[in-house]
């Protein structure tokens, strides 16, 4: 097998990349990672690995940390290390915590094994040239598994992530796999939404940038963060530049008014619930946002074709009410030799 980088994704056909991301993550896909090219604070390079015939085996994006804006990936925070010493390079993911290096459907498990010491070796290359060390963040079980045989380092749980299964082919199947309590309260939960009588609609996000940044935002700060509303605005305008037709919203309207939405992107056979924001002031009587983060998007999941809607952290025990299991995330470092 042969090791190659490359400074960007435009120079890997989007299939040929998305034929080992497409059962990984949306945080893995071609779409996204492009995205992630325009982001000042960090620069990409991405690994491949192909095998005597050309095919791609495996594959992951690293990141040179120029000024990592988001606490949550900022290596301090889950390892054992101070601000100056921290690595400053991330591999794989760099946002949607979601993470694990790509490999191609099939492989065997020497082969897998023989893929990740290639991408371990050359990460720490790259590393080894900005004087600094690597990490992986937000790994998925497997993931940190054969990680971890492959660099002799225990992983980290930092996390812990929420997936809903989506059985048969509509929305009765998924309440029919609930308990008999879980469904009488989503049936009445549905029923208060829907007697609220607003208007819900799929948009373009493109078209509605600046309502779900403000909406986005006081969802934020009603959770505690610090965040403000010109910051939001500006990660869903960028996100719809990347993503394109793929960012579609679900709206409710309150006349004129938006009053909260959701973000869904369908990659592989999974939605992936990307933000939801609401307004307490003109909602909160009539589970808005249950329906806006759960309902609503397994309703769309299925006429998409998908089995999974991704829901990722925190907030778990309302997500297990509505038929999620959970599963640990982790983190695993290379220290400096």
């Amino acid at each position: 097998m042969n090791l190659e980088t490359v400074p960007t994704l435009t120079a890997v056909p989007a299939a040929e990349w998305d034929h080992l991301a497409r059962d990984t993550s949306l945080y893995l896909s071609h779409r996204w990672l492009a995205g992630e090219e325009t982001d000042p604070s960090a620069t990409c390079t991405y690994l491949l690995v192909r095998d005597p015939h050309g095919r791609l085996t495996a594959a992951a994006p690293l990141y040179l940390v120029h000024d990592e804006p988001n606490t949550n990936y900022r290596p301090e925070h889950h390892l054992d290390v101070g601000q100056d010493e921290a690595p400053r390079v991330i591999a794989g993911a760099r946002r949607g915590y979601h993470n694990a290096p790509l490999l191609a459907p099939g492989l065997d498990g020497r082969q897998r094994a023989d893929c990740l010491t290639m991408l371990r070796d050359a990460a720490r290359e790259h590393a080894a040239r900005y004087s600094t060390w690597h990490w992986w963040p937000y790994l998925t079980d497997r993931a940190a598994t054969e990680l971890g045989d492959s660099y002799g380092t225990a992983p980290r749980r930092i996390e812990d992530d929420a997936t809903i299964s989506l059985p048969g082919t509509g929305f009765d199947d998924y309440l029919a796999a609930l308990p008999a309590k879980r469904r009488s309260g989503i049936r009445g939960e549905r029923r208060a939404f829907d007697a609220r009588a607003l208007t819900v609609r799929t948009e373009p996000l493109a078209n509605c940038v600046d309502d779900a940044g403000r909406l986005l935002a006081i969802l934020q700060r009603r959770h505690g963060h610090v965040t403000d509303t010109a910051a939001m605005t500006g990660v869903m305008r960028r996100q719809a530049q990347a993503m394109g037709e793929d960012a579609q919203v679900t709206a409710a309207y309150d006349g004129p008014a938006m009053v909260g939405f959701s973000l869904v992107y369908h990659f592989g056979n999974t939605a992936w619930l990307r933000a939801v924001g609401h307004d307490p002031e003109h909602t909160g009587d009539a589970f808005e946002y249950f329906n806006l983060a759960y309902y609503l998007p397994i309703e769309d999941a299925y006429r998409h074709g998908c089995t999974h809607l991704h829901a990722g952290m925190k907030s778990l025990a309302a997500k297990r009410a509505r038929g999620a299991h959970t599963s640990p995330l982790w983190a695993l470092a290379d220290p400096p030799r």
